[in-house]
């Protein structure tokens, strides 16, 4: 396997060390793909779903590398021992959510402290919060559009951060570099907030205009 998606491509750039645990690992695509381009001498591959355990699974016999990868039916972080030397945690193609309550869940599996490589879906906002609340800080931050999706990658390692709202929502390192990408996705995050504004009852949803409100606002005063 000599290519992966782009998305998946971009999170490998970030590998480092010997040993990687890729977690919701699907068809272990990423830990193949690391073994043979030499990125990494071992992968783990997590899966919690029996179908895409089992697919990883054949994928991994298939290009001969039992030995390189070790294939693993468990939730997020309970794949691992405890006394695990990864180096690199790789967790893509989740929400932000979902991600956040697996490194938060699993913290007591980060005690040699491996680099954190999150691709999120959506929502990268709550996966920042939980970096901060497991001790880790933003070291790298990219963005990829892919199939007119706009992703989100956190590179995050031990240590201490202060991040602000902005920071939280918008990413404390995509925030200074302002790129295209990052323009175009908040213009159109700003599109669909004025959208769902329109569609709300100043009366009946008070509460959740005010949110709405709060966040256009945020938006504009980083994007215009």
């Amino acid at each position: 396997m000599n290519s992966i998606n782009q998305r998946l491509q971009k999170v490998s750039q970030y590998i480092k060390g010997e040993t990687i645990a890729d977690i919701g690992s699907d068809h272990a695509y990423l830990p193949i793909y690391a073994i043979k381009n030499h990125l990494c001498q071992f992968a783990v591959a997590g899966e919690v779903v029996k179908g895409p355990f089992e697919a990883a699974k054949i994928n991994v016999k298939k290009y001969g590398l039992d030995n390189s990868i070790d294939v693993k039916l468990g939730n997020g972080l309970e794949v691992l021992d405890q006394e695990n030397n990864i180096d690199s945690i790789t967790i893509c193609g989740m929400g932000g959510p979902l991600i956040a309550s697996i490194i938060e869940k699993g913290k007591s599996k980060l005690q040699n402290h491996p680099r954190l490589i999150l691709q999120s879906n959506i929502q990268t906002i709550t996966l920042r919060q939980a970096l901060s609340n497991i001790n880790y800080h933003i070291i790298d931050e990219s963005l990829i559009e892919e199939n007119g999706h706009i992703y989100e990658i956190v590179v995050a390692e031990y240590g201490n951060q202060f991040m602000d709202d902005f920071d939280l929502k918008f990413g404390p390192i995509l925030l200074r570099q302002k790129n295209n990408l990052f323009t175009k996705k908040w213009n159109r995050e700003l599109q669909a907030l004025e959208k769902i504004k329109r569609n709300l009852d100043e009366d009946k949803h008070f509460n959740r205009l005010n949110e709405i409100n709060k966040e256009i606002k945020m938006v504009q005063e980083v994007i215009l």
